[in-house]
């Protein structure tokens, strides 16, 4: 059996018609969701891009252990486990801290196709080309670090004509080559595919006649497609109007079916090649992102409430196992690793007559959803935690989030530093609204959350429950952590 996973950065499950929204145009995703089993309480824990990627390929949390930073020597990835069990492995991604100097996160993997020029990667550098920014709104780049890096992202796109020019779609068309070459190879069963695109994460710039969809009627300025970030106030709504939170929010939905489509084409493709029938899929985020929501847009802020850090969870397979079943305990993005091992029943028991070159991890934290997908069971958690490595920790139960904030202030992923005013010191407690849905772009206001007034004085018996199990959790995740 093959295995795919499709990663789709900052994918939030709200924005998906699967999931409950009404209003989003998702068919391709609905359609696979039907034939899939998908996960309703599906959480990062190690935020944001970097952590997660270490999570889901280590099958290990990082939260209390490690930040944004590159694989370990010591860490054995799942890519290197399949490989040394006989698997041809690819890594397709246009995910750009991928692949920065010593990161490292293409080990384990025999073909790797890396697609340049997301957000501010120094792919075009011709000092001779001018970017004409008349036709942007300056909320695009209030300060002169987010003018540079607007610069050089729509330097890296001068060149796009036609829509298979976008990201998404350069990702995709990469994945369904390589897995033609396999096919013509005679290589059709024991593939590995790890599908990463960048896509909906800002710039949120997809072709007009998905913005169209969405399009705020009151809103006639010029386009925000990376609202700006920097500077003491940079990410925060006030800088922003209401028509203009209202606009971006639009053209992240239009991002979203943009991706919808391109994956569509993709999973076509795959059938086209006859892979339909033996290919274990699983669709995913990496986290969600911030549209207004707690006075921030994007992911400036370390603070891991509901829009950012419950993920999309779908995974098919192709004997129909799991088919139509929602899943609503609680899942982690370190379940992903042993969820494949366990599908492909591989273990630590080597199967050639070279075991010196079959790899397997000591020690794999995450719980595979095998059982929950066969109905064995109905659940494997009671709650699930979610943070930023040294800034902040979370729990949320069915009902409640509780949120406790670091005093130790490591620096927050790349370029956002410590900002005194906006750090987080109390605690909070939100009663977490499951059936929450974001309105319609034209429709939203401020306030509109899944989590909206912090409950904790009425409720401190509730908090110190909380506090308790995510202490002691934390605290269990680190020793295991530090021994491995």
């Amino acid at each position: 059996m093959n295995t795919i996973v499709i990663m789709s950065d900052s994918l939030r499950p709200d924005h998906l018609g699967f999931y409950g929204n009404r209003w989003i145009k998702t068919p391709n995703l609905d359609r696979f969701a039907k034939e899939s089993t998908i996960f309703e309480r599906a959480y990062a824990e190690g935020m944001p891009t970097l952590p997660v990627r270490t999570a889901l390929f280590t099958g290990k949390y990082t939260l209390m252990w490690r930040g944004w930073q590159h694989l370990e020597p010591e860490d054995v990835t799942l890519a290197e486990v399949l490989r040394s069990r006989g698997y041809n492995t690819a890594l397709i991604t246009d995910t750009t801290p991928m692949y920065w100097p010593r990161m490292a996160y293409e080990r384990g993997f025999d073909y790797v196709r890396f697609i340049r020029g997301q957000l501010t990667d120094p792919y075009i550098v011709d000092p001779s080309l001018r970017m004409d920014l008349s036709g942007w709104s300056k909320k695009n780049y209030l300060t002169e670090k987010d003018k540079g890096d607007f610069v050089q992202y729509l330097k890296n796109r001068s060149w796009w004509r036609e829509e298979d020019h976008y990201f998404i779609a350069q990702v995709v068309e990469a994945g369904v080559k390589w897995l033609k070459e396999m096919t013509e190879k005679g290589k059709s069963d024991r593939l590995f595919l790890w599908l990463d695109a960048f896509d909906p994460h800002e710039p949120w710039d997809p072709p007009e006649r998905y913005y169209k969809l969405y399009e705020v009627k009151d809103y006639d300025g010029p386009p925000i497609i990376n609202p700006s970030i920097y500077g003491d106030r940079g990410g925060l709504i006030e800088n922003f109007t209401q028509e203009e939170i209202r606009h971006i929010r639009a053209q992240y939905a239009g991002e979203v079916t943009f991706v919808d489509r391109w994956i569509g084409w993709f999973l076509d493709e795959m059938k086209e090649l006859g892979l339909w029938e033996n290919t274990l899929i699983i669709l995913l985020s990496d986290h969600g992102e911030p549209l207004g929501e707690h006075g921030i847009i994007r992911k400036v802020r370390p603070w891991p409430y509901e829009e950012l850090s419950r993920i999309v969870l779908a995974i098919y397979h192709p004997r129909g196992v799991g088919r139509g079943r929602r899943v609503r305990t609680f899942v982690q993005t370190t379940d992903i690793f042993p969820t494949i091992l366990d599908f492909l029943r591989i273990t630590e028991k080597a199967i050639s007559p070279r075991p010196d070159l079959e790899v397997y991890p000591e020690v794999v934290q995450g719980l595979s959803l095998k059982p929950l997908i066969e109905e064995e069971i109905e659940k494997i958690r009671d709650h699930a935690i979610a943070g930023h490595y040294q800034r902040s920790w979370s729990i949320r139960d069915e009902d409640h989030s509780f949120y406790l904030w670091s005093m130790e202030k490591a620096p927050y992923t790349f370029g956002y530093g410590i900002i005194e005013e906006q750090e987080k010191r109390g605690l909070e407690l939100y009663r977490i609204d499951r059936n929450y849905m974001p309105p319609i772009p034209e429709k939203w206001r401020k306030g509109k959350q899944p989590e909206k007034d912090n409950v904790l004085e009425e409720n401190r018996d509730l908090a110190a429950k909380l506090e308790l199990a995510l202490r002691r959790e934390l605290m269990s995740l680190e020793s295991v952590s530090r021994k491995s």
